[in-house]
């Protein structure tokens, strides 16, 4: 199984950022946490971006190359139609992932434009919401 990690703006910052919201760990740090669990059970592929037209076509692009898709739009996840239209009109399963509650900040960003057209969707559990996105993912193999 294939899985594609999506990753959107500012989330390069991660370890930098606002770590009383995002913690101290980096996307990289993220990434090998990710990659040690799915060992011997799935590929993983890890992008970020800060451009949300990137976003877009690498979700376009993953119906050809991947089996699940797991994305943490960032920002995009409360503005970007375009983004939810390429998640909705995908062949690929997608799993909604963040590192904060996005449901206890603040209320812009209660919203999740993607939600309604993704698998599920995993928030506030920081770093291991990777982790979960990464399970939730491989579970769909199962189904």
């Amino acid at each position: 199984m294939k899985i594609l990690f999506l990753n959107g703006p500012n989330l390069n910052l991660l370890g930098q950022r606002q770590p009383e919201v995002y913690g101290t760990t980096t996307l990289a740090d993220i990434e090998s946490a990710v990659r040690v669990q799915a060992e011997g059970r799935a590929e993983i592929e890890f992008r970020q971006t800060n451009d949300e037209g990137e976003l877009v076509t690498w979700i376009q692009d993953a119906a050809s190359s991947v089996d699940a898709a797991v994305i943490n739009a960032a920002g995009y996840t409360h503005t970007s139609v375009a983004l939810r239209d390429s998640i909705a009109a995908s062949d690929v399963p997608v799993i909604e992932i963040h590192l904060s509650n996005i449901h206890a900040r603040e209320e812009f960003r209660h919203n999740s434009l993607i939600a309604p057209v993704c698998e599920g969707q995993i928030c506030g559990f920081g770093p291991t919401s990777y982790v979960l996105g990464l399970e939730a993912a491989l579970s769909l193999k199962m189904d």
